[in-house]
C-alpha cells in the first residue's frame, strides 16, 4: 500500500484566545508560460507581490474552479490547475482563519481580459510575467505597509520557494 508523502505546510500567526473567527478557504496559483516565467501581481498600494488567487466562493464547486476563476479575474490568463495542491498555509490574523492551498497551473491562453473589482483597482493591482528567482526576489524586496501585506509577503514566497523544489 502507498501513501503520499505530506505536503509542505506553514502557519503564519497563531490563533488569540476569545477572538471569533471566520473561517475561509483560499487558492493561489503558479502558472508558468512557455519561456518558464510566472505571473506574478504587485499591489502597488501597499507594496507587495502576490500570486494570482483569492478565495473559495460558494458556487466553487471545488477548488480547480476556483483557481480558474481567479486566475481570470486577475490576470485574464485561462490556465488549467493540477489536480492536487503542493503546499498549503495556515494563517491566523486579525479574526481571520484561513487555508490557502497553492497549485501549480498550465497557462491554456492569455486573453488579456482582466476583471478586476474596485478594491482591486484601488490597490493598484498590476500583473506581470517574470522568472521564477525574479519573482522570489521582487517578493523578498518589496517593503508591505500593511499586516495583510506582510502576511501575503510569507505566504507567496513560501509558496515560491516550495514551487522550486518541484523542478
Amino acid at each position: 500500500m502507498s501513501t503520499s508523502a505530506p505536503k509542505p505546510s506553514k502557519i503564519i500567526g497563531s490563533k488569540q484566545e476569545n477572538t471569533n473567527y471566520t473561517e475561509r478557504a483560499a487558492v493561489r496559483v503558479i502558472t508558468q508560460n512557455s519561456a518558464k516565467q510566472i505571473i506574478i501581481i504587485h499591489a502597488a498600494k501597499e507594496n507587495y507581490y502576490k500570486l494570482p488567487g483569492g478565495g473559495v466562493e460558494l458556487e466553487d464547486t471545488d477548488h480547480a474552479i476556483a483557481a480558474q476563476r481567479e486566475a481570470m479575474e486577475e490576470t485574464g490568463c485561462e490556465v488549467t490547475p493540477e489536480r492536487e495542491y503542493f503546499a498549503s498555509v495556515e494563517e491566523w490574523r486579525n479574526d481571520l482563519h484561513q487555508f490557502s492551498y497553492c497549485y501549480r497551473a498550465t497557462l491554456v491562453k492569455d486573453t488579456g481580459n482582466v476583471e478586476l473589482t474596485e478594491d482591486e483597482v484601488e490597490d493598484g493591482l498590476k500583473h506581470e510575467w517574470v522568472s521564477v528567482e525574479s519573482a522570489l526576489e521582487k517578493m523578498k524586496g518589496a517593503e508591505p505597509t500593511s499586516l495583510l501585506g506582510r502576511f501575503i509577503k510569507e505566504r507567496d514566497i513560501f509558496f515560491v520557494q516550495e514551487f522550486l523544489k518541484l523542478a
